[in-house]
């Protein structure tokens, strides 16, 4: 016996709009940048520049994946497009990580040989990207818990503004020491902040990729919940997955021995599930367990 069950949870937000501003305003503020950065020598600008061109990107694909998400599933994808979110996440990640090790190279360079830097330029388009970066986080605030995608989108976004104002900072420096090696010292630092809000990004998008339990998700605790469910004697091949960012699934075998599960406990099951674990894509197979027959896979699982 089987039943399965997808969530009935509302609709989610639709992020187009955000997407669209956040994009557009982003891209402008970054050729500003790329423009001042060459005109005040500042690798600073330069590098906050990069990485914004690199939350444009990022952007676009999350929004590429969010609109694929949204598409009915066909013959051949049967899940639909929802995982494209989570390749969009995994891409950002790795993008903004190479983005790191060439701003880290560059700065190396420049320590050797710093260049003069307009700091009056500098802190100019540095507090400019901290409004507009600020402006673009507020957009994708409120969806930031429940989507890994839209989350990526926002921690972009408000660390570029947190970045902006470091380099705020360094101009500041600069201007008040005359110290020229400031400004590749900040893009270090820069790419540091990047690297350790990129990481959590990367691994948890690399381990939805790979099939993993959701880290919010503890399997022992689902695995306990069904176990508790008046008549299962026991429970094996469960397997919890992320079919998205923000949608999980699960299937599972229970042995309910000696008796029919009628259509209304598993309906109350796979309740549960959603509720207390958000497990909103639920197949449940139901085994009596009373003819000696086992699956392949029963001993060991969970």
């Amino acid at each position: 016996m089987h039943v399965h069950d997808h969530a009935r949870a509302r609709a989610p937000a639709n992020y187009s709009r955000a997407f669209a501003i956040g994009i557009l305003l982003n891209l402008g503020f970054t050729a500003a940048e790329v423009a001042f950065g060459i005109m005040s020598h500042s690798l600073a600008l330069l590098s906050d520049a990069g990485h914004n061109l690199s939350d444009v990107l990022g952007l676009v694909l999350a929004w590429g994946a969010f609109r694929l998400a949204a598409q009915r599933p066909t013959a051949r994808h049967t899940y639909g497009f929802r995982r494209s979110t989570i390749l969009a996440a995994l891409t950002n990640a790795v993008i903004l990580l190479v983005v790191v090790g060439g701003l880290i190279w560059e700065a190396i360079r420049r320590f050797h040989d710093p260049p003069s830097v307009a700091s009056g330029t500098v802190i100019a388009v540095a507090t400019a990207g901290i409004l507009i970066n600020g402006a673009s986080a507020l957009l994708f605030l409120s969806g930031r818990r429940e989507d890994l995608n839209i989350r990526g989108a926002f921690l972009h976004l408000a660390a570029d503004a947190v970045v902006s104002f470091g380099v705020v900072l360094a101009g500041f420096a600069m201007r008040w020491t005359g110290l020229a090696w400031i400004d590749p010292a900040m893009a270090i630092a820069i790419a540091g902040i990047i690297a350790f809000g990129t990481w959590r990004l990367f691994r948890e998008s690399l381990n939805l990729a790979m099939d993993a339990v959701p880290h919010e998700i503890a399997p022992e605790h689902v695995s306990g919940f069904l176990r508790s469910v008046p008549g299962v004697q026991s429970v094996h091949d469960l397997h919890v997955w992320a079919m998205s960012t923000s949608e999980t699934a699960l299937t599972v075998h229970l042995v309910v021995p000696g008796r029919r599960v009628e259509d209304e406990e598993l309906a109350l099951m796979c309740d549960e599930l959603r509720h207390r674990f958000g497990i909103g894509h639920a197949t449940i197979q139901v085994e009596r367990g009373d003819r000696g027959v086992e699956c392949d896979r029963a001993k060991g699982d969970l």
